[in-house]
């Protein structure tokens, strides 16, 4: 099978040539858009979110020899985690050639964190596929090159950062508070404020409660830091 424009562009954004394009589209096809001829991308998510995984804690010993166990385990799950999955995905443009069914097209699936967090699992996997563990590892590690250099820093989510933040002053645990909520039933979006006893708050939006819950910690922190 031949692949589009769109797919080949994709191709040249994340350095690799199928051999065998049917696991490209395999992995670009969510679920929405299965049939009894067409496979979606669910089985490849499941090994890319595995092949991952082993890339990162490799790179991990590597990178830091004298670490332990205490120190490396936030570190991977910083680098592992759904959000930067889907930074990766939005970073090489994956939300633009996925294809989607009728429903989540019309519901923004192409910006969905969950939905690009897992085709780029998938993308992972059908490389791993195509060419074996090295190239897979090889193109793993040259998108998330620096993520890799930054995540001491982006170890500790932003919800744990700020709860550290309110303990270290002896103030109460951050609330989050959901102060709006729009949208249609299968694709709402929450607007929630992180708040501290202090009277500092934040908010934020997005679409999924606990995207809008890190994102308002992260804009009520960095707001803080400002102050300090």
């Amino acid at each position: 099978m031949k692949l589009g424009a769109d797919l080949k562009a994709f191709e040249a954004r994340i350095g690799h040539a199928f051999n065998a394009p049917d696991l490209l589209i395999e992995a670009v096809t969510h679920a929405s858009m299965s049939s009894p001829t067409r496979s979606d991308n669910q089985r490849l998510e499941f090994l890319g979110d595995r092949v991952l995984g082993l890339v990162m804690a490799e790179a991990l010993l590597s990178a830091d020899k004298e670490a332990a166990e205490g120190l490396l385990a936030p570190r991977f799950n910083a680098l592992v985690r759904k959000e930067t999955c889907a930074d990766v995905a939005r970073d090489i443009g994956l939300g633009d050639v996925l294809r989607l069914g009728r429903s989540e097209m019309m519901s923004g699936g192409r910006r969905k964190q969950a939905l690009l967090g897992d085709a780029v699992e998938a993308v992972i996997a059908a490389v791993y596929l195509d060419a074996g563990f090295a190239v897979a590892r090889d193109m793993i590690l040259r998108l998330w090159r620096d993520r890799i250099g930054r995540v001491e820093d982006d170890a500790r989510d932003a919800k744990t950062a700020l709860q550290e933040w309110a303990q270290a002053r002896g103030l109460a645990p951050p609330r989050y508070v959901e102060t709006a909520r729009t949208g249609p039933d299968h694709a709402p979006v929450f607007t929630i404020s992180a708040q501290l006893d202090t009277g500092a708050e934040a908010s934020a939006t997005a679409g999924s409660k606990r995207e809008a819950q890190q994102s308002a910690a992260k804009a009520l922190m960095d707001a803080l830091e400002q102050d300090t």
